[in-house]
C-alpha cells in the first residue's frame, strides 16, 4: 500500500509531482519545510468513508454517519471540504471550534470532544447550538448540568464509554484500557452511572454513548468486541429505564500505510466488515438499531500530505557492526513532525527534486533542533549522491504533521499548501518574525 498522495507522479526529469504541481515550483514559491495537501486525494477519501459505510449500513436497514476528526489536521478551508463533502467534525478543544464556525461549519453537526473541558468552552458550544458533547466524567456531567440549567436550554450529548477493548499501537495512542485518561469505565460501573445520572436531569439531553479503541487499528476483531459492548450497555441501559439511546459512535482509529509495506484499514474493506460484525451483535442483544457514527480524522488527512524539505549538511557516522549511516539534514525536523520522537513513528521519504542514478545507502534524516532525538526519518535508503540544495519529500504527513507543530528553537512553523489540478494556493500562512514576537514582552513594553 503505497504512503503517497494518489496524484503523486514522477516526471520525466524525476521531479516528484503531486496534485499535477512540480515539487521544485513549490519550493521555489513559497518556501521549506512545507507542507503539501493533495486537496482531490484528501476528498476523495472524505467521500469514501462517507458513502462506503452509508452504503453498507443501509444494506442493514441503519444509518452509520462519518464525522472527521479536526485534530488530524484543522483549518477554515478543511473545514469547508468536510462540509462541502457531507460530512460531520469533531472538535476537541474551543480553539477548534471556533476555526469550524469561522469557515461557516454548520454548529448542529459539530461534535465537541475533550477529557478536560473549561467552564468557558462548554458555555460556548452551548451557545452556538453544537449538535453533541461528547462528556467525558462525572465532573463534567455535573458542571454542564450547571451551565445548561443556567442557559436554560438542554445540553445533547454522548457518554465516552472506556470499553477495556485494547487496539492501535504505540501506548499514548491507545485509548480503551482502563489506566488512561479518557472516558468512563464500563467494567467498574461508571458509565452507567454517568448515563443514569444524565437520564435523571431536566437540563441534559442523552443521545447516546461513544468511544474510541485506539489509533492505527487493523482488526476487524477489536470493532467488532468494541461494538458488543456498547450495544451491551445500550441494552442494559434501556432494560433499567425504559429508554433506547438512539446513537453509538464507534469512534476511528482505522490505520493507515507510512511505509510501502504496511497495511492500511480502507473503507471500502472496513465499512462491509464493520456494517456486518454489528449486525451480528444486533442480532445477539436485541432492540432496535441506533444511528451510528465513525470518527476518521488520520485515514483521510494523512495519505493526502506531504512534507517537502531541502537538504543542508549530510554527514556519515561509523556503526558498531563496521558499517556507515549517512545523516542528512534537513531544514525542519521535531517542529514540524512531532511523530518520531514522541511515538517512535517510522516514514518513507524520497528524493523528490531530481533523478539519481547513485546507489542507495542506509541514511537516517534528521532536523535542525538542538536534540539528538530530532529524527525525520530513522531508516531510509536514500542515493549517495544526496546534497546540499537537493529536496527531500516525507510521505504521509498530512495528519498530526501542521496539528502538532510547534516553534521549538524559535523555528517558524511551515506553511500548508493545497495543490489541485496543477494550482497551488496558501491555506495556513507561514509563521513569520511577528508571530514569533506577538507574545514576547520586548524591552520597549518595559519602558
Amino acid at each position: 500500500m503505497s504512503p503517497w498522495p494518489s496524484t503523486s507522479r514522477r516526471s520525466d526529469d524525476g521531479t516528484l509531482t503531486v496534485g499535477g504541481c512540480d515539487v521544485r515550483d513549490l519550493a521555489a514559491e513559497h518556501g521549506t519545510p512545507l507542507y503539501v495537501l493533495d486537496e482531490h486525494d484528501m476528498r476523495t477519501r472524505a467521500r469514501a468513508f462517507r458513502d462506503e459505510f452509508g452504503r453498507a449500513f443501509q444494506a442493514h436497514g441503519a444509518r452509520c454517519e462519518v464525522f472527521y476528526a479536526g485534530k488530524a489536521l484543522l483549518c477554515s478551508e478543511v473545514a469547508r471540504w468536510m462540509h462541502e463533502d457531507g460530512l460531520g467534525l469533531d472538535v476537541a478543544s474551543g480553539g477548534e471550534l471556533e476555526i469550524a464556525l469561522r469557515a461557516g461549519f454548520p454548529p448542529e453537526k459539530i461534535a465537541m470532544h475533550g477529557n478536560n473541558k473549561s467552564v468557558q468552552e462548554l458555555t460556548r458550544a452551548l451557545e452556538v447550538g453544537v449538535g453533541r458533547i461528547v462528556v467525558d466524567s462525572l465532573t463534567e456531567i455535573a458542571l454542564l448540568e450547571e451551565i445548561a440549567t443556567r442557559q436554560g436550554s438542554p445540553a445533547r450529548i454522548l457518554v465516552r464509554v472506556t470499553t477495556g477493548v485494547h487496539a492501535g499501537g504505540h501506548e499514548y495512542i491507545a485509548t480503551a484500557h482502563e489506566d488512561q485518561k479518557f472516558g468512563l469505565s464500563l467494567a467498574s460501573g461508571e458509565a452507567m452511572k454517568a448515563l443514569t445520572l444524565a437520564h435523571e436531569s431536566a437540563a441534559l439531553d442523552v443521545m447516546g454513548i461513544h468511544t474510541h479503541i485506539g489509533s492505527q487499528i487493523l482488526s476487524i476483531e477489536a470493532f467488532r468486541e468494541s461494538a458488543h459492548r456498547m450495544l451491551a450497555l445500550r441494552s442494559e441501559f434501556a432494560l433499567a429505564t425504559g429508554h433506547e439511546l438512539p446513537e453509538v459512535d464507534l469512534g476511528g482509529g482505522y490505520a493507515i500505510a507510512y511505509l510501502d509495506e504496511d497495511e492500511s484499514l480502507t473503507p471500502g474493506r472496513a465499512a462491509p466488515a464493520i456494517a456486518d460484525v454489528i449486525a451480528d451483535v444486533m442480532t445477539s442483544v436485541g432492540g432496535q438499531w441506533p444511528t451510528f457514527s465513525i470518527e476518521p480524522g488520520r485515514a483521510i488527512a494523512g495519505p493526502a500530505g506531504i512534507t517537502l524539505y531541502e537538504v543542508g549538511v549530510t554527514k556519515d557516522a561509523s556503526l558498531d557492526d563496521g558499517g556507515t549511516r549517512r545523516y542528512i539534514a534537513v531544514d525542519g525536523g521535531m517542529s514540524d513532525n512531532m511523530r518520531p520522537v514522541t511515538y517512535g513513528a517510522n516514514y518513507s521519504a524520497q528524493l523528490a527534486s531530481r533523478e539519481s542514478l547513485a546507489p542507495p545507502i542506509l541514511s537516517r534524516v534528521v532536523g535542525k533542533h538542538c536534540e539528538s532525538g530530532d529524527i525525520v526519518v530513522r531508516e531510509a535508503h536514500l542515493p549517495e549522491d544526496i546534497s546540499r540544495g537537493d529536496l527531500l519529500a516525507v510521505a504521509a504527513t498530512g495528519a498530526y504533521g501542521r496539528s502538532m507543530s510547534n516553534n521549538y528553537n524559535a523555528l517558524l512553523r511551515p506553511a500548508v499548501v493545497a495543490v489541485h489540478e496543477g494550482a497551488s494556493r496558501v491555506i495556513v500562512r507561514r509563521d513569520t518574525l511577528a508571530d514569533l514576537f506577538r507574545s514576547d514582552v520586548g524591552p520597549e513594553e518595559f519602558q
